[in-house]
């Protein structure tokens, strides 16, 4: 690897084939395919892309909602399942580095993480990330990821680390990416219209990757969904004024941010397509010579983060029959 990486990166702004995970990534290797075409060497796709955003959780009472928590549960994958070996093979068919949401079917049937998953060029997947906190509404439907998964994973063009949706306002979580030199961070959301009338949620992502962006002085790329027609006609008949509650403008962002915290090129408002960018991680050398959180510009005899990145333990079973005998 170079010590200062160049490369062209990609990032989608669209909607999943709703809870069908084989069109989803058949749609999910089209774009992969496109970028790869046009040279990108990353590609970026949001949050729970496979395959589907539970936006029933927002729009319907609990109870209501429990029938679309069964077909989500139903429609979630393992990341050792056959769809995603299909996603890894093509991966290095078009020598692609992807980041991909999905919903992880944990081994409990009333567990499903929102999961995002790291799969460098050769077509290995290099590593996972399970959101640590379900945001607000969501807690209905995920369970929390832990410590294990906060980790920055070294590829060919750089060191990539990830949060999903929400995280990225979590700075205790952000620093434990930086502090592993993270220098690609790749930040996944939704479309989410039903927030408060007052809450610009296109405007809210660019500060948050911003934010991330400058006080690191790394690269952000943003990927959103979009929510689909095929979305508002499955929500409509259990709420028959969906269409209202799902559509608003200014409810999707997807681009990228440089190190200095300024938008690169165009980004994608609501819209949905590819957009790309040079990446050049030389970049981020001058911007630290001003603010180095992670050396010069911090006080790390003064502040002390401790990070538990053991995984949960649902269970320990202890013999004590066994302990006595080995005494």
């Amino acid at each position: 690897m170079s010590s200062f990486p160049s490369f062209k990166a990609a990032t989608v702004q669209t909607a999943p084939v709703f809870l069908d995970v084989e069109k989803t990534v058949d749609k999910a290797i089209s774009f992969l395919t496109e970028a790869a075409s046009n040279g990108a060497q990353l590609i970026a796709f949001p949050e729970v892309f496979i395959s589907a955003y539970p936006y029933w959780n927002w729009i319907m009472t609990p109870v209501q909602g429990s029938k679309w928590y069964e077909e989500l549960y139903r429609n979630s994958v393992s990341v050792d399942s056959a769809p995603i070996r299909r996603l890894q093979d093509a991966a290095r068919e078009n020598g692609i580095h992807v980041v991909i949401g999905m919903n992880e079917r944990g081994e409990s049937y009333g567990e499903i993480y929102n999961t995002n998953l790291i799969i460098d060029d050769t077509g290995a997947l290099i590593g996972k990330h399970r959101k640590l906190v379900p945001t607000w509404a969501e807690k209905l439907t995920w369970t929390a990821g832990d410590g294990s998964s906060l980790k920055v994973y070294k590829t060919g063009i750089g060191p990539i680390g990830t949060l999903a949706c929400g995280e990225n306002t979590n700075t205790l979580a952000r620093f434990a990416l930086l502090s592993q030199g993270e220098l690609i961070h790749i930040a996944n959301y939704i479309s989410l219209p039903v927030a408060p009338p007052d809450y610009n949620m296109a405007e809210a992502i660019k500060i948050r990757a911003a934010a991330h962006s400058f006080e690191g002085k790394l690269f952000t790329i943003v990927s959103c969904s979009t929510i689909s027609k095929e979305i508002i006609d499955r929500m409509t008949p259990d709420v028959p004024n969906a269409a209202e509650l799902l559509t608003r403008k200014s409810a999707a962002f997807s681009g990228f941010i440089g190190p200095n915290g300024a938008v690169i090129g165009e980004p994608l408002i609501d819209d949905e397509g590819i957009a790309y960018a040079e990446i050049d991680l030389a970049k981020c050398i001058q911007p630290k010579q001003m603010h180095d959180i992670l050396g010069h510009y911090n006080r790390f005899d003064i502040f002390d983060l401790r990070i538990n990145t053991a995984p949960t333990r649902k269970v320990t079973f202890i013999d004590d029959h066994d302990t006595f005998n080995q005494r």
